[in-house]
């Protein structure tokens, strides 16, 4: 079976997999592009499942202030290595994570993985958490969040 370079770049943009696993999930698909991306999520969660353990000992603490600066948030979140925590992947994550938090109002961290992405809500934020871990191939998990809002 034949997979175009094109499709492989397409599905990798997409769900932020490495171009063999894109690969390996499109041929096991039978090139079907819907299949593959459920592949590569199952995969993915099987990933981090094996990465949960692992000790996060660095990180960020990410702040986000709305405009007007009637509401911010703050996010501490973690991962393995120094090296991850200064890449764009895990620094953008933390920003939007930081702004999900000011829009959204989770009251926990379990509440805030289970919550539709606001820029994209066909996918929720324990998939775009899933993402940067596959990218990062380390262990990340979101510790703590917190918001603030004028008047409470």
């Amino acid at each position: 079976m034949e997979i175009s370079a094109e499709l492989v770049k397409k599905i990798r943009e997409e769900t932020g997999s490495g171009v063999m696993d894109v690969r390996r999930a499109l041929l096991e698909a039978k090139g079907n592009e819907a299949k593959a991306k459920e592949i590569l999520q199952t995969s993915g969660e099987a990933a981090v499942a094996k990465r949960s353990k692992r000790e996060t000992g660095q990180g960020v603490i990410e702040t986000y202030v709305h405009a007007g600066g009637k509401v911010g948030s703050m996010v501490y979140l973690a991962c393995e290595t120094d090296f991850v925590a200064k890449t764009e992947e895990f620094k953008n994550l933390a920003k939007e994570l930081a702004m999900q938090v000011a829009a959204m109002n989770p009251t926990s961290v379990e509440e805030l993985i289970e919550q539709d992405y606001i820029r994209d809500t066909s996918k929720s934020v324990k998939q775009l958490l899933t993402e940067v871990i596959a990218k990062t191939g380390e262990n990340v998990q979101i510790k703590k969040i917190a918001r603030f809002s004028l008047g409470e």
